[in-house]
């Protein structure tokens, strides 16, 4: 493990396009800020392994539960073409789910925490 040292509102590069800036330090409190891409999942340690353990229980799963559900009506599908031939508007929507703990950018709402 690389151990460096950084005082407030200093950065460290991970790569080309990752940043670890210290925002604040209180007490035996570190805040972090992090830049990264998009395409890169950033989560606190123990929402990436809740993460992970649901991953795997989801894998394991073989259908249990699932009896008497009729497979997916393939004209009914999101994306089935219309009846002019075109993708129907929900084949553009994308589901996404929320990365748990990621902050993308400051939330200019949110207050700041008092000293």
């Amino acid at each position: 493990m690389l151990v460096l040292s950084r005082q407030r509102d200093e950065t460290i590069m991970i790569g080309d396009d990752i940043e670890l800036t210290v925002v604040d330090i209180r007490g035996d409190k570190v805040r972090l800020g992090i830049k990264a891409p998009a395409h890169v999942a950033v989560h606190r340690k123990e929402v990436y392994e809740a993460i992970r353990k649901e991953n795997e229980q989801a894998a394991r799963m073989s259908g249990a539960g699932l009896d008497g559900v009729a497979p997916p009506d393939p004209q009914e599908a999101p994306n089935a073409p219309n009846a002019q031939g075109a993708p129907d508007a929900a084949a553009h929507r994308t589901n996404v789910m929320p990365a748990a703990g990621r902050v993308t950018r400051q939330d200019p709402t949110r207050r700041k925490e008092s000293a």
